[in-house]
Protein backbone atom coordinates (compact mmCIF):
# COMPACT_ATOMS: atom_id res chain seq x y z
CA UNK A 1 0.00 0.00 0.00
CA UNK A 2 1.49 3.35 -1.01
CA UNK A 3 1.32 5.07 2.34
CA UNK A 4 4.76 4.92 3.83
CA UNK A 5 6.77 7.66 2.13
CA UNK A 6 7.57 9.25 5.48
CA UNK A 7 10.60 10.09 7.54
CA UNK A 8 10.53 10.49 11.33
CA UNK A 9 13.68 12.63 11.23
CA UNK A 10 12.82 16.34 11.03
CA UNK A 11 15.99 17.21 9.14
CA UNK A 12 15.34 14.53 6.55
CA UNK A 13 11.72 15.62 6.16
CA UNK A 14 12.76 19.00 4.79
CA UNK A 15 15.58 17.64 2.64
CA UNK A 16 15.24 17.14 -1.11
CA UNK A 17 13.28 14.04 -2.18
CA UNK A 18 16.41 12.34 -3.54
CA UNK A 19 18.02 12.48 -0.11
CA UNK A 20 15.12 10.54 1.44
CA UNK A 21 15.75 7.38 -0.57
CA UNK A 22 17.83 5.50 2.07
CA UNK A 23 15.26 6.28 4.78
CA UNK A 24 12.46 4.71 2.71
CA UNK A 25 14.30 1.58 1.62
CA UNK A 26 13.78 -0.29 4.91
CA UNK A 27 9.99 0.01 4.56
CA UNK A 28 9.88 -1.88 1.29
CA UNK A 29 8.67 -5.47 1.65
CA UNK A 30 5.71 -7.74 2.35
CA UNK A 31 3.52 -7.27 5.42
CA UNK A 32 0.59 -9.02 7.09
CA UNK A 33 -2.16 -7.16 8.95
CA UNK A 34 -2.21 -7.92 12.68
CA UNK A 35 -5.90 -8.21 13.69
CA UNK A 36 -5.08 -8.08 17.41
CA UNK A 37 -3.77 -4.52 17.01
CA UNK A 38 -6.04 -3.31 14.20
CA UNK A 39 -9.68 -2.39 13.69
CA UNK A 40 -12.00 -2.41 10.69
CA UNK A 41 -15.10 -0.45 11.60
CA UNK A 42 -18.21 1.12 10.16
CA UNK A 43 -20.90 3.62 11.10
CA UNK A 44 -24.38 4.14 9.64
CA UNK A 45 -27.17 6.56 10.51
CA UNK A 46 -29.99 5.06 12.59
CA UNK A 47 -33.51 6.49 12.82
CA UNK A 48 -32.30 9.73 11.22
CA UNK A 49 -30.76 10.98 14.47
CA UNK A 50 -27.65 9.01 15.51
CA UNK A 51 -25.04 6.53 14.29
CA UNK A 52 -24.81 2.81 14.93
CA UNK A 53 -21.17 1.75 15.01
CA UNK A 54 -19.73 -1.69 14.53
CA UNK A 55 -16.71 -3.65 13.41
CA UNK A 56 -15.58 -6.92 11.89
CA UNK A 57 -13.45 -8.91 14.30
CA UNK A 58 -12.09 -11.61 11.95
CA UNK A 59 -10.07 -10.74 8.85
CA UNK A 60 -6.70 -11.15 7.22
CA UNK A 61 -4.78 -8.93 4.87
CA UNK A 62 -1.46 -8.56 3.15
CA UNK A 63 0.44 -5.57 1.86
CA UNK A 64 3.35 -5.13 -0.47
CA UNK A 65 5.02 -1.81 0.27
CA UNK A 66 7.40 -0.06 -2.05
CA UNK A 67 9.06 2.72 -0.06
CA UNK A 68 10.86 4.23 -3.05
CA UNK A 69 7.84 4.08 -5.37
CA UNK A 70 4.53 4.17 -3.42
CA UNK A 71 2.54 3.75 -6.65
CA UNK A 72 3.91 0.19 -6.92
CA UNK A 73 2.46 -0.80 -3.53
CA UNK A 74 -0.53 -3.15 -3.25
CA UNK A 75 -3.02 -4.42 -0.67
CA UNK A 76 -5.51 -7.25 -0.27
CA UNK A 77 -8.04 -7.80 2.52
CA UNK A 78 -10.48 -10.63 3.31
CA UNK A 79 -13.15 -10.05 5.99
CA UNK A 80 -15.28 -12.79 7.56
CA UNK A 81 -18.85 -11.48 7.40
CA UNK A 82 -20.06 -13.60 10.31
CA UNK A 83 -17.69 -11.71 12.63
CA UNK A 84 -19.77 -8.51 12.40
CA UNK A 85 -20.17 -7.00 15.88
CA UNK A 86 -22.27 -4.01 16.94
CA UNK A 87 -22.61 -4.71 20.68
CA UNK A 88 -26.18 -5.95 20.16
CA UNK A 89 -26.57 -9.67 19.46
CA UNK A 90 -30.02 -9.50 17.85
CA UNK A 91 -28.87 -6.77 15.45
CA UNK A 92 -25.72 -8.74 14.59
CA UNK A 93 -27.81 -11.80 13.71
CA UNK A 94 -30.06 -9.67 11.51
CA UNK A 95 -27.02 -8.29 9.68
CA UNK A 96 -25.95 -11.86 8.85
CA UNK A 97 -29.31 -12.69 7.22
CA UNK A 98 -30.48 -12.18 3.65
CA UNK A 99 -31.83 -8.74 4.57
CA UNK A 100 -28.23 -7.58 4.71
CA UNK A 101 -24.98 -9.53 4.16
CA UNK A 102 -26.43 -13.03 3.64
CA UNK A 103 -23.38 -14.48 5.35
CA UNK A 104 -24.23 -18.14 4.72
CA UNK A 105 -24.07 -17.60 0.93
CA UNK A 106 -21.48 -14.81 0.83
CA UNK A 107 -19.17 -15.47 3.81
CA UNK A 108 -16.47 -12.97 2.83
CA UNK A 109 -16.04 -9.31 1.97
CA UNK A 110 -12.90 -8.65 -0.06
CA UNK A 111 -10.85 -5.65 -1.12
CA UNK A 112 -8.08 -5.70 -3.72
CA UNK A 113 -6.13 -2.59 -4.63
CA UNK A 114 -5.79 -1.43 -8.23
CA UNK A 115 -3.57 1.65 -7.77
CA UNK A 116 -2.01 3.88 -5.12
CA UNK A 117 -0.74 7.45 -4.99
CA UNK A 118 0.83 9.89 -2.58
CA UNK A 119 -1.27 13.05 -2.16
CA UNK A 120 1.02 15.10 0.11
CA UNK A 121 2.97 14.73 3.33
CA UNK A 122 1.74 11.60 5.07
CA UNK A 123 -1.52 11.45 3.09
CA UNK A 124 -2.10 8.78 0.47
CA UNK A 125 -4.94 7.47 -1.66
CA UNK A 126 -5.59 3.89 -2.67
CA UNK A 127 -8.03 2.79 -5.36
CA UNK A 128 -9.41 -0.74 -5.32
CA UNK A 129 -12.27 -3.17 -5.87
CA UNK A 130 -14.62 -3.92 -2.96
CA UNK A 131 -16.72 -7.09 -3.23
CA UNK A 132 -19.82 -7.60 -1.05
CA UNK A 133 -22.55 -10.20 -1.69
CA UNK A 134 -20.96 -11.11 -5.01
CA UNK A 135 -21.01 -7.53 -6.32
CA UNK A 136 -17.71 -5.78 -7.05
CA UNK A 137 -17.46 -2.00 -7.26
CA UNK A 138 -14.56 0.47 -7.13
CA UNK A 139 -13.82 2.42 -3.97
CA UNK A 140 -11.22 5.01 -2.97
CA UNK A 141 -9.52 4.94 0.45
CA UNK A 142 -7.95 8.07 1.92
CA UNK A 143 -5.13 7.06 4.24
CA UNK A 144 -2.62 8.59 6.62
CA UNK A 145 0.66 6.98 7.63
CA UNK A 146 0.85 6.82 11.43
CA UNK A 147 4.29 5.38 12.06
CA UNK A 148 6.88 2.62 11.74
CA UNK A 149 8.71 0.86 14.57
CA UNK A 150 10.26 -2.34 15.83
CA UNK A 151 8.16 -3.77 18.67
CA UNK A 152 9.34 -5.49 21.86
CA UNK A 153 9.41 -8.86 20.09
CA UNK A 154 11.59 -7.64 17.24
CA UNK A 155 8.78 -7.40 14.67
CA UNK A 156 8.93 -4.51 12.21
CA UNK A 157 5.56 -2.76 12.13
CA UNK A 158 3.94 -0.03 10.06
CA UNK A 159 0.64 1.69 10.79
CA UNK A 160 -1.97 3.72 9.00
CA UNK A 161 -5.53 4.90 9.45
CA UNK A 162 -8.23 6.22 7.16
CA UNK A 163 -11.35 5.13 5.38
CA UNK A 164 -14.07 6.05 2.93
CA UNK A 165 -17.84 6.44 2.59
CA UNK A 166 -19.96 4.18 0.41
CA UNK A 167 -23.61 3.78 -0.56
CA UNK A 168 -24.61 0.36 0.78
CA UNK A 169 -27.38 -0.05 -1.79
CA UNK A 170 -24.73 -0.24 -4.55
CA UNK A 171 -23.85 -3.68 -3.17
CA UNK A 172 -27.43 -4.89 -2.79
CA UNK A 173 -27.79 -3.95 0.88
CA UNK A 174 -31.17 -2.33 0.37
CA UNK A 175 -33.16 -3.36 3.47
CA UNK A 176 -34.95 -0.48 5.21
CA UNK A 177 -38.09 0.50 7.10
CA UNK A 178 -40.11 3.72 7.08
CA UNK A 179 -40.46 5.78 10.25
CA UNK A 180 -43.83 7.10 11.40
CA UNK A 181 -42.35 10.57 11.69
CA UNK A 182 -40.91 10.45 8.17
CA UNK A 183 -37.61 9.25 6.82
CA UNK A 184 -36.16 5.76 7.11
CA UNK A 185 -34.69 3.58 9.83
CA UNK A 186 -31.25 3.03 8.27
CA UNK A 187 -29.15 5.48 6.28
CA UNK A 188 -27.78 4.49 2.90
CA UNK A 189 -24.33 6.03 3.44
CA UNK A 190 -21.89 3.89 5.41
CA UNK A 191 -18.64 5.28 6.76
CA UNK A 192 -15.85 2.69 6.68
CA UNK A 193 -12.81 3.18 8.94
CA UNK A 194 -9.43 1.48 9.13
CA UNK A 195 -6.87 1.54 11.92
CA UNK A 196 -4.19 -0.90 10.86
CA UNK A 197 -0.97 -2.31 12.24
CA UNK A 198 0.93 -4.55 9.82
CA UNK A 199 3.95 -6.76 10.51
CA UNK A 200 6.74 -7.30 8.02
CA UNK A 201 7.36 -10.88 6.90
CA UNK A 202 10.55 -12.35 8.33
Amino acid sequence: MGIFNRSKNTATAVAPAAAQGPDLAHLTGDYSIDPTHSKIGFAVRHAMVTNVRGEFTEYEGKLHLDGANPAASTAELVIKVASVHTNQAQRDEHLRTGDFFEAATFPEITFKSTSAERIDGDTYRMHGDLTIKGTTRPVVLDLEFTGAATDLYGANRVGFEGGTSVDRTSWGLTYNAALETGGVLIGEKVKLSLDISAVRAS
